[in-house]
This record gives structure tokens, sequence and C-alpha cells, in this order.
């Protein structure tokens, strides 16, 4: 069983994996500290089968996250939490949770729990295999048909290769940079070359997540979220870059991206930290989100 969990405390998620891991009941594939880090799509890449997610957190709390991802995720989900409101508990079980552990974890309930969702989990994906296996022929016609129709976007593969190379593709702020390109393709292909305004780009994206029946307060706070998530990737792709002008100053990637993506002294002042000449605080300076996005759309063009 492969486990993903999402908890804002370090020593739960910590606890839970050890847990897992200890009793031999699968493999913690990633851990996050907030929903507005998980989504369905990338639940479904890293093939999980059991989200262990916790129900209050800073920016999206765990039923808001279990709402948006669950007409999609198809394993099972387990919510965690010290609150025991019936009402809350209520709502994440008609959401589609399939158990719910309290706060403070006790090892015992988390393995007892964790052993009877795998097992019916694994009950179910054998019933599914035997259905598939009776209707072979006419399924594997429709799925022909289905991937044939997929719409894979070009400026969208081409940017993972791009995040690939800058050292960040695993980092949660992907998904919004490339959900970014989309919108800019979408854009430019409409006669509009010019890159809108930050916030209007966030609000495009999270709009094509959510719809435009999303709520000022929760697009206020899913645009925060995704700054953050989106500045946290840059400064990876920072690091990244730096440490390749350290191993090698004539590394194309270095030479390209470098200055490409970030201001010199920006990248200058990064390889000093790491090489431990000043410290984080002297090296720290405001990224340019905007200069990053439009290199990289350039990049994903090409």
């Amino acid at each position: 069983m492969k486990f993903f969990i999402v908890d804002d405390s370090i020593t739960i998620r910590k606890m839970l994996a050890n847990i897992i891991e200890e009793d031999e009941l699968g493999t913690v594939v990633g851990d996050v500290e907030d929903g507005s880090e998980v989504y369905a799509d990338i639940l479904a890449e890293q093939e999980i089968d059991i989200l262990l997610i916790d129900l209050l957190m800073p920016n999206r709390d765990g039923i808001e996250t279990v709402r948006e991802i669950s007409p999609s995720f198809k394993g099972k989900i387990i919510m965690i939490s010290q609150v025991e409101a019936k009402e809350m508990i209520g709502e994440a079980y008609e959401l589609g949770i399939e158990h719910y552990i309290t706060k403070p974890i006790n090892r015992l309930e988390v393995v007892n729990i964790l052993k009877k969702v795998s097992n019916l989990l694994r009950l179910e994906n054998s019933l599914n295999d035997i259905q598939k296996s009776l209707s072979f022929l006419n399924n594997s016609k429709v799925e022909s048909q289905t991937l044939l129709k997929t719409n894979h976007n070009p400026i969208v593969k081409s940017g993972k290769n791009v995040l690939l190379e800058l050292g960040i593709i695993g980092e949660s702020g992907n998904k919004d940079l490339l959900d970014i390109l989309a919108v800019l393709s979408r854009l430019e292909s409409e006669g509009i070359r010019d890159v809108p305004p930050l916030r209007d780009l966030y609000e495009k994206i999270i709009e094509k997540r959510h719809g435009s029946s999303i709520t000022q307060q929760e697009l206020r706070k899913e645009i925060k979220a995704g700054e953050q998530r989106i500045r946290r990737a840059i400064h990876q792709a920072l690091d990244h870059i730096a440490s390749l002008g350290l191993t090698d100053y004539t590394n194309a990637k270095f030479e390209n991206y470098a200055s490409c993506f970030f201001d010199y002294n920006q990248v200058r002042m990064k390889m000093l930290e790491l090489e431990g000449k000043i410290s984080g605080e002297s090296s720290h300076s405001r990224i340019n989100i905007k200069k990053f996005i439009q290199a990289l759309y350039m990049e994903a063009k090409r």
C-alpha cells in the first residue's frame, strides 16, 4: 500500500510514517503540511492508495481538500484530528472518508484502522480486476478511444522538462507553475502576448480548478497559498542552479538558466551562501516571480 500524509504537525507526520513502516503496512510516498498542496492528479501520478489527512490546517483544511479531490481520487481517505464535533465528522463521512482517527495518536488504533482499510481496498481491487477480466474486450476498445481523445497540452509537457532541469519537478508549486503555462498559452492563442499581473494569473488558475462559483474569501486564501507554493519552488530552483554553478561554472544549464531565470547578483549571493562564506540572511533577496514565469514560458515554447 502507498500512503500520503497531510498534517501541519511534522511530529504527527513522522509518527504516522514510523507506524506504517515499522508495522510493514506499506510505504509512505510523501507528506505535506497543508491541504493546499494536495491535488487529485498528483495523488494519481504517485498511485496513492490511502490518504491520511488532518481535519484542521492553516490554509486549506481537510474538509475543503476532501471536497475537492474526492470526485476523482480513487483511493481511500482517513481523517485525523483531535476535534470531535459531530457535525464536522458527519460532513467528512458524507464527502467519502473511510475512517476517522483521533488525536493524540494511539498506535494500536492507527494500526487496526490502516489494516482494516487496506484489506477493504485489496478486496475492492480484486473485484474490479475480476470485472475487468470479464469485460476485457469491450473495455479495451473504450479505453483506446478515450486515450485518443485525451488532450495533452504541449506547453505543459515541455514545461515539465524545464522544471525537471531546474530541480523542482517534485515541488508542490510545480502544479501551479504548469497551470500558469497553460493559461499563458491560451491567452497567446487569443492574441494576448503580454504576461498579465500575477494576481490575475493566480485567479485564472484557481477558477480553472474550482470553477467560477468560488467565494471571494476562498479565492483570497487560495491565491495566498498558491503564491507561497510558487515562491518556495522558485527558491528551490535558485538553490539548484547555484549548486550547479559551484560544481562546474561552465555547466550548460547553469550558463543558460542562471541569467535567464534570476538576477546575477541573486545567484552569486546564493553560491556564496552554499559555500558558507555568508549567512543565509545576507543572501536573502526578493524573488522576481514574474520574471521567472516569463522565462519559464519562453523556455517551454522552445
